[in-house]
């Protein structure tokens, strides 16, 4: 009856299902970064999760096939990359898996832009969209450092390629506008790209978070 009551919920609340499972493998990731098998198997799993939750959004049209079409491919170079030991797929599931997370959030974003009322699904979407946006250029930064090495430093070992934990942290600090800690884009290419991620963030928080919070205190003024 609970396992019953808890698949309700989920179907009611589909993106705070996604902003969990994202925050919990931001947590997870550090401790299994050092061992191949378990960190594609945290990343497959996520990618699971994110077709089968954003599938439950069923306000945009073809959301479904269109991520199943991008994501399939990035599971299995993912399970070629794990099973073959062949790094040298790491850019092309990079890219992948890029275009899957930003294609989810613009679908999600949509889904909270359709309408003038903001539910509580849309609020939680607004979490999980932000934090997909912060993957989407962690890859983008991953495809970027494997085609044009030494492109990141960072204080602790600067001439080493940077790992995913530290370019998930300088994606969310520069989409989230609070600085850029210690890892530095040190090519034009490299702080182009961290330029455009900066203004994607300032341009989420003014243009969607900023809508969400109007509809929600307009919301409460009619009750």
């Amino acid at each position: 009856m609970s396992y019953l009551r808890w698949l309700a919920r989920t179907r009611r609340h589909p993106s705070a299902l996604l902003l969990l499972v994202q925050l919990a493998g931001m947590l997870l990731y550090p401790f299994v970064e050092d061992t191949d098998a378990a960190r594609y198997g945290l990343t497959i799993f996520g990618i699971v999760v994110l077709a089968a939750t954003t599938a439950m959004v069923r306000r945009t049209p073809g959301l479904t096939w269109v991520s199943i079409c991008i994501g399939l491919p990035a599971i299995v170079l993912l399970a070629l990359q794990a099973l073959l030991r062949l790094p040298q797929l790491a850019p092309w599931c990079s890219a992948l898996e890029a275009v899957f997370y930003f294609y989810a959030a613009g679908s999600l974003i949509a889904y909270m832009m359709a309408d003038y009322r903001a539910t509580t699904d849309e609020l939680f979407a607004a979490g999980a969209t932000f934090t997909l946006i912060a993957w989407a250029f962690a890859h983008l930064y991953m495809l970027l450092q494997a085609l044009q090495p030494g492109c990141f430093a960072a204080a602790v070992n600067p001439a080493d390629p940077r790992s995913w934990t530290e370019l998930v942290y300088l994606s969310f600090a520069l989409l989230s506008s609070t600085g850029i800690g210690d890892v530095i884009p040190i090519t034009p290419h490299a702080r182009a790209l961290a330029s455009v991620e900066m203004f994607v963030g300032v341009m989420y928080l003014a243009a969607v978070v900023s809508r969400l919070i109007g509809l929600t205190l307009r919301e409460r003024e009619r009750r």
